[in-house]
């Protein structure tokens, strides 16, 4: 483009236009002197490249990016806006297209292939429409050695810009082209220069038959009029190499120790992306791990992942070529190509969809060129509805895969899933050896507990986890716990009004004696209005009894209470269970009675020593079944007996987790 005039990028749209961000403009540098000379304008007068408008537009200089001349020609060659704004934030890229000249080693995207060829043209293609300023600069590239009759021109556009053979030729923009010599070891580029001068024992990274390698400077001589570089190669061989392929230190360093076995990942078949598990060939070893970073380093033609491994297999702990790309444990770092990894086939399963859509905003934007990658924006995933329970959670290797002893951890933390993220309160249930309890409910054990404690509640949990009274593999105090589908708290809280447990009216006292009564139900709290308490404690043996005024606010003194008071009960949405140390969980999914589901995260094996655990979740609405049942009914029901899994949820139950429906909403 003329240098007569100055370029730039409008890097976002102003209030006053539309859709002009990421679109080229230009002043001429005679006016931009005029208007500069005095002040600092906060708008430039600039015309739109390729506008049919030949009037110029009034564009906030904050809103413009500056470009050279041949910035500019790169970046009018790519076909839209959107592609121009982001490319322009990729100055390496432009930095190293900038560098190419007719001649270079390059790569070239075609399709979803990197082809290697050499640069035959550079310019603009016929067909490109004659503007002033003209078009975007193109590469014309002929392919070469094994690539050779995979792309789709012979060089020429209307007419020949430069003579290859049939579909050995491919025109592109830079967007798809990379130089194979890292640009650090480009002659053109501004970086080489007199403080990076190679002496005697330097290592170095050289380009010298097609690779680049390391190795040690011997002696910096001429050869044939030529500054040239004798280097010791890092398989003991010695080689001369001109100087300007040499660049001091290990410019792209890769894990020298590392055979890695490249596998092509077809991307229409696997759509890798962050968060991906993955495994990988490290010589005959096979490793796997999570890609915690994609992009294109400088110097590099191909996409490149970087892994934490499981194992310290690694080379690194996320820091590549002086950049911290990711955080990990030393040596569990490793990077290489994207195309190297395969999905790890512990995991593949019907989920993986579910799993790149929920990833694919989280994703936006990480693929760079190199530094730091973006800080990760918090995402909003919808929970998984009853309706795709059967599709999302359902099956063998779904879940949360066991590792070793993480059975517990795996199913508490499968268990919370069926709730909402809030705070959450834990309690240890203790009873005394006189209790009459034999097949318990959740809401007894309960309120056992808090009587004989003395506790009360300060406020309604919005998530309450009740341990049961078990300890060790061996003792258990009961063999069978009836879950209590809600639990009531009302009687439980210090303060607010409470019913009379006979009348309904407003209840003034409460007697903890009366509580173990044979006469009343072994559930609730014995609380009663005053005429009632008279009465019950009327009987010579209860005349003894001490009872308690209750804390009741002075707004319900004056009037009855009668069947309208609201009462405080919680939802139970997981339970978790344990036999012989195994943990296993049991998840409420859904409003019916049939809507559980079971996960054991250690469900099969498949190995020994170097194998790994199967996950897996099974739908039991057999569960529903039992739990719809009377006390008596359960009672005579024989766990050898019972139906699927019903026989862990009543026998080998260790928390329920419970939450509060009005509560969670606010906390």
């Amino acid at each position: 483009m003329t240098s007569s005039n100055l370029y730039f990028i409008v890097t976002r749209t102003p209030e006053y236009q539309r859709n002009v961000a990421g679109r080229i403009c230009y002043i001429s540098e005679a006016k931009h002197q005029s208007l500069t000379k005095r002040s600092s304008p906060t708008r430039l007068p600039v015309f739109y490249l390729d506008s049919s408008n030949l009037c110029d537009h009034e564009v906030e200089v904050s809103t413009l990016g500056e470009l050279s001349p041949d910035e500019a020609e790169l970046l009018q060659a790519l076909p839209d806006d959107p592609q121009r704004l982001n490319w322009f934030k990729e100055r390496e890229v432009l930095r190293a297209a900038r560098g190419l000249t007719v001649g270079s080693a390059v790569t070239v995207l075609q399709g979803k292939e990197w082809l290697r060829g050499i640069v035959r043209f550079i310019g603009r293609t016929p067909n490109a429409p004659c503007s002033s300023p003209p078009a975007g600069r193109f590469f014309g590239i002929e392919l070469q050695g094994e690539d050779r009759g995979k792309g789709d021109t012979d060089g020429i556009c209307q007419k020949t810009l430069f003579p290859c053979a049939k579909d050995c030729g491919i025109f592109a923009p830079f967007s798809r082209v990379r130089p194979v010599v890292p640009s650090s070891l480009s002659p053109s580029s501004p970086k080489h220069s007199e403080t990076d001068e190679v002496a005697p024992g330097d290592r170095v990274t050289y380009f010298f038959e097609d690779k680049c390698q390391h190795g040690m400077v011997l002696d910096v001589k001429e050869k044939d009029g030529e500054p040239c570089v004798r280097i010791s190669t890092d398989t003991n061989d010695e080689v001369d190499v001109p100087l300007l392929s040499v660049a001091k230190g290990e410019v792209t360093p890769a894990p020298e120790s590392m055979d890695t076995e490249t596998t092509a990942v077809e991307k229409e078949d696997v759509n890798l992306s962050l968060s991906s598990m993955v495994e990988v060939s490290l010589g005959k070893v096979t490793s796997y791990g999570i890609i915690r970073w994609i992009g294109t380093p400088t110097g590099c033609p191909e996409t490149m992942a970087g892994l934490e491994l499981d194992e310290p297999n690694g080379v690194t702990d996320g820091i590549f070529q002086g950049m911290r790309l990711f955080h990990c444990a030393p040596k569990k770092g490793l990077f290489l190509k994207l195309r190297s990894c395969r999905p790890d086939p512990r995991f593949q399963s019907t989920s993986a969809d579910c799993g790149e859509k929920m990833l694919e905003t989280d994703t936006a934007g990480q693929n760079n060129t190199g530094g730091d990658s973006e800080q990760r924006m918090p995402v909003t995933v919808p929970p998984v509805s009853t309706e795709q329970v059967s599709h999302i959670l359902i099956g063998r290797m779904k879940g949360i895969q066991g590792h070793y002893n993480s059975c517990y951890m795996d199913a508490a933390l499968f268990s919370s899933l069926g709730g909402k993220v809030q705070e959450s309160y834990c309690y240890q249930i203790f009873l005394d050896q006189n209790h009459h309890l034999v097949l318990p409910t959740v809401q007894q054990l309960l309120e056992h507990s808090f009587h004989n404690a003395g506790l009360k509640l300060a406020e309604v949990p919005p998530c309450f986890i009740l341990q049961m009274p078990r300890f060790g593999k061996k003792f258990k105090m009961f063999d069978r716990i009836i879950p209590s589908l809600e639990l009531d708290v009302t009687n439980l809280l210090s303060e607010g009004p409470q019913q009379c447990m006979l009348c309904g009216d407003l209840a003034q006292a409460e007697c903890t004696e009366c509580f173990k009564d044979p006469i009343f139900s072994q559930t609730g709290f014995k609380i009663f209005c005053q005429k009632c308490l008279s009465q019950v404690h009327g009987h010579p043996q209860r005349r003894s009894h001490q009872p308690v005024a209750l804390d009741i606010p002075k707004g319900y003194l004056s009037h009855s209470m009668t069947h309208t008071l609201i009462r405080d009960k919680l939802e139970l949405f997981a339970v978790l269970c344990i036999e012989t140390s195994h943990y296993v969980s049991f998840i409420k999914h859904g409003p019916n009675s049939q809507d559980w589901i079971f996960f054991d995260s250690m469900a099969d094996r498949q190995g020994e020593k170097d194998g790994f655990n199967i996950p897996e979740v099974h739908a039991c609405p057999e569960v529903g079944t039992y739990l719809e049942m009377s006390p008596m009914d359960l009672a005579n029901q024989v766990p050898r007996d019972m139906k699927g899994v019903a026989k862990r949820l009543f026998c080998d139950a260790y928390m329920y987790l419970y939450q509060s429906p009005n509560m969670c909403l606010y906390r």
